[in-house]
């Protein structure tokens, strides 16, 4: 009779890879492809295109504006990431056409970022979670930014004017999550905002936290942003769980983390 794992039971409570064994000097088979697997996949969701037919579905009957940043392709984007925090001229002229008085009190930006599988299989579910908590943004215009990073997003709401912007982009892959989804908040978008004014929402995947308890961060978020007129590291939630209806013990909350370009 086999000896009982001991690691059994941590493994359940952690993503991490702990107490994988060995097979003479190296890992066990299992382990071993198991780590393989997700490196491929991590590579995957760093190359793949995000796809912006799927997602504008989804969103529909909402319009949804398609822009593309300065990175003409995922090379350049991958190598020059000051490209992806601007739009290129086509789209830069699209923006200021569509812009309309009175200009928006709150923008979405869906960016595909470093991993387009988490775009594809979160950001409908968070915006359209939002809007329902949000009702006094219900016209909140959305736009779809190929090649994007986080400041993209300051661009598009200067040219518009809003209030505020969330961008919703693909976070970094891990060997763990590959396709975790950020959210960030930024009062007064402007080329050149610093990133600690913006307020982030990370870790948003199947085993993080839901769309419905994102969208509950946003909101207050929001609100808090609106009522105070800023974001970043002087808008924190006093007691984060008081937010959340439906929070899982699983959720990591993630308020305030400025980011070097958010990563993606």
């Amino acid at each position: 009779m086999a000896a009982p794992d001991p690691w059994a039971q941590l493994r359940q409570a952690t993503r991490a890879r702990i107490g994988l064994g060995r097979a003479g000097d190296a890992l066990p088979t299992r382990a071993l492809l198991e780590f393989q697997l997700a490196h491929a996949q991590a590579r995957d969701a760093v190359h793949a295109p995000m796809d912006l037919d799927a997602l504008a579905q989804t969103l529909a009957p909402r319009q949804i504006l398609r822009l593309q940043s300065a990175a003409p392709d995922r090379t350049a984007y991958l190598r020059r990431p000051d490209l992806g925090r601007r739009l290129n001229a086509d789209s830069r002229d699209r923006l200021r056409a569509s812009a309309k008085a009175p200009s928006p009190d709150l923008v979405f930006i869906v960016a595909d970022g470093l991993s387009a599988h988490a775009v594809g299989r979160h950001a409908a579910a968070v915006v359209t979670a939002c809007l329902e908590r949000l009702p006094e943004h219900a016209d909140a215009p959305i736009m779809m930014v190929e090649q994007g990073r986080v400041a993209i997003g300051d661009e598009i709401g200067e040219i518009l004017g809003a209030k505020l912007c969330l961008v919703l982009i693909g976070e970094r892959p891990g060997l763990s999550v590959a396709d975790s989804l950020g959210l960030y908040l930024t009062w007064a978008p402007r080329l050149g905002v610093q990133d600690s004014a913006r307020n982030c929402i990370s870790n948003i995947h199947a085993d993080g936290l839901s769309a419905s308890e994102a969208a509950a961060q946003v909101a207050w978020l929001i609100r808090e942003a609106t009522r105070r007129g800023l974001t970043g590291v002087d808008l924190k939630a006093a007691s984060p769980e008081d937010l959340l209806e439906d929070r899982s013990p699983r959720a990591s909350l993630t308020f305030n983390t400025p980011t070097k370009d958010g990563a993606p």
